[in-house]
């Protein structure tokens, strides 16, 4: 019993840490150098600080601070609409 309990209390920060890497990753490059019109939901996520579940919600709900386009089926975020939201200069 000692060793699994010992085993439990390794894992835990060791898989909180892994998840917390990948959310906290470095943005690809600042905002106001981004030439695209529209970038996916990770990359959206990243910016507004929320993980991309969440911006699938406000996509479902219609009710977000920024609303996406659907382009082929899939989720594109307006990075304009990321820059209003932001306060970034254009």
């Amino acid at each position: 019993m000692a060793e699994r309990w010992f085993d439990m209390q390794i894992a835990t920060p060791i898989h909180a840490q892994a998840r917390l890497s990948t959310y906290n990753e470095d943005l690809p490059q600042p905002l106001e150098l981004i030439s695209t019109p529209t970038v996916d939901t990770a990359t959206a996520a990243r910016f507004l600080n929320r993980r991309p579940q969440t911006l699938r919600g406000w996509a479902c709900n219609e009710d977000g601070p920024v609303r996406c386009i659907r382009i082929n089926g899939r989720l594109a975020w307006p990075v304009a609409d990321l820059r209003r939201v932001l306060g970034v200069a254009a």
